[in-house]
């Protein structure tokens, strides 16, 4: 009776084990290093500007033997951007900055804005998956320091400007982009009590700034658009940003949830935004205020943890357009 009565069992265990690994499989071997371009247009620019063209990639996590993702990455200077933004989490492995050298190389000379991620302070580590579920993940002690300044060192090469806890100025086709970010959130580095004073500072060497504040109802029209950058959207950082004036907020850290359910989602985010925003463009509300988020999914896993299903890697090409 026993038999009978475990054999139904028996076959449903089998069934759902080779589900799972064939799904593994797919995740690890395939999807994994299925590169996706996504596009999408941002209508942030004032009436009659140029469009811009915005490359934003996120979370490569490097490791040197990546030579497909280095391919993939160089190739998307074909694409001619305006403008690159990096939100971090560059390197995967002690040695990562010769893949991000390899994959970077075709974009020196192309304008650049960039902050830190966890990953581009400390190499990757061993984890329970599972632990995610109980919120964003924590940091070992005992991790591994990399040479972020070395990764610095290479993007002033590339002629990117430094957006840690700081605030700086490009014109982009005849356009000025007014930028703040911070550094990692996810390791409280976030220093939101200096952007004010960053963003004044930033104003008060321009002989226009005071006219081109967002808020200002003398406003001219001097085309002037204001962009957030941040590794881990979480809303603290979201929030003041929007309060800041930020138009445009770009984010990673999330992996579009790396590991989805078709038809449900992202099972986690790994910080406190909302699964719905976990990644792509959507508009982040706060108070009577809005502006447009791109959360990217990224172009890597960690080494520990090299698997993506239903989410594949990806890079984002926002055409910033005038408003309607």
């Amino acid at each position: 009776m026993s038999t009978t009565r475990l054999a139904p069992v028996a076959r449903i265990a089998l069934a759902v084990g080779a589900a799972g690994a064939a799904a593994f499989a797919y995740g690890s071997l395939v999807e994994r290093k299925n590169y996706t371009l996504r596009t999408a247009s941002v209508p942030v620019l004032p009436a009659g500007s140029d469009p811009i063209r915005v490359l934003h990639l996120s979370d490569l996590h490097m490791a040197p033997w990546q030579r497909d993702k280095q391919a993939w990455v160089r190739e998307l200077a074909r694409l001619q951007p305006d403008l690159i933004v990096d939100t971090g989490d560059n390197l995967g492995h002690r040695d990562g900055l010769a893949g991000i050298r390899a994959a970077f190389a075709p974009f020196a000379g192309v304008p650049g804005v960039f902050v830190n991620g966890s990953n581009d302070y400390f190499g990757p580590q061993a984890k329970n998956p599972f632990a995610y579920f109980t919120g964003p993940s924590r940091h070992k002690r005992q991790a591994e320091r990399l040479d972020i300044g070395a990764l610095h060192a290479y993007f002033a090469e590339l002629g990117w400007t430094d957006l840690d806890n700081a605030a700086a100025s490009l014109e982009i086709n005849g356009t000025r982009l007014e930028f703040f970010g911070v550094d990692d959130p996810h390791r409280g580095y976030d220093r939101l009590d200096v952007i004010t004073a960053a963003i004044d500072e930033l104003r008060a060497d321009d002989p226009l700034g005071d006219e081109s504040w967002p808020d200002a109802d003398d406003a001219p029209a001097r085309p002037t658009v204001t962009i957030g950058v941040s590794h881990a959207p979480y809303q603290r950082v979201l929030n003041s940003f929007v309060n800041h004036g930020a138009q445009l907020i770009l984010a990673g850290h999330t992996h579009g949830g790396q590991v989805c359910v078709p038809g449900f989602g992202a099972l986690v985010t790994n910080c406190d935004i909302p699964r719905a925003q976990v990644k792509g463009l959507s508009v982040w509300r706060h108070g009577l205020r809005s502006a447009y988020l791109n959360v990217s999914a990224g172009l890597g896993t960690s080494i520990y943890a090299p698997v993506r299903f239903a989410c594949p890697p990806e890079a984002t090409l926002l055409t910033l357009t005038p408003v309607a």
